[in-house]
């Protein structure tokens, strides 16, 4: 899966800092988040979400692989 949780919180116009102090998180937990090293538990990944006035859906995108394999 390819993270967008970056790209949503550029487009918002957001400091990725600001962001992980409102969601109770350090930057590095958010850092580990969008490099994909790590995902937030579905607890987060809703308040995120909610946050960022999205979906928890466009938080992830799906690569092509599991594009092909669900075709």
């Amino acid at each position: 899966m390819k993270c967008k949780i970056g790209k949503i919180i550029d487009d918002k116009g957001y400091k990725k800092k600001w962001v992980a102090a409102q969601m109770d998180i350090t930057p590095n937990q958010l850092s580990n988040w969008i490099s994909g090293r790590s995902y937030p538990p579905m607890d987060k990944a809703f308040k995120l979400a909610k946050f960022l006035n999205c979906k928890v859906d466009d938080l992830y995108d799906e690569g092509e692989e599991e594009k092909k394999d669900s075709e």
